[in-house]
């Protein structure tokens, strides 16, 4: 599984209307054949910032991604709308396809 961390510091006149900014680029990238997860987070400290935690099935998945034309789009969309280059993690992680249960934590009843 290819595992992405993006937070994207968002210019603060164009932060209240970031998920519309990005709406088609998320829905287009959510049906590719080879994304597990798509997700975006605000920033509960700061209001511009915006976090996103996407993954794919693997290498050639994540290629297939970066080179659809919804990408370009997005890219293009959000270079109007950043504050500051993008942070990015990256990295593969073997013999996983989306996300696992957390052991240190499950529901109890009150």
């Amino acid at each position: 599984m290819i595992f992405i961390t993006v937070k994207f510091t968002v210019r603060p006149e164009r932060a209240d209307d970031w998920m519309d900014v990005v709406h088609d680029f998320t829905e287009a990238t959510r049906n590719e054949p080879g994304n597990l997860f798509f997700e975006w987070s605000r920033s509960v400290s700061n209001p511009h910032e915006y976090v996103l935690v996407e993954a794919f099935r693997d290498g050639a998945a994540g290629r297939q991604h970066v080179e659809s034309a919804h990408f370009a789009a997005g890219m293009d969309a959000m270079s109007y709308a950043v504050a500051t280059t993008p942070q990015i993690v990256s990295t593969e992680i073997p013999d996983m396809d989306g996300w696992g249960q957390m052991a240190e934590v499950t529901p109890r009843s009150a």
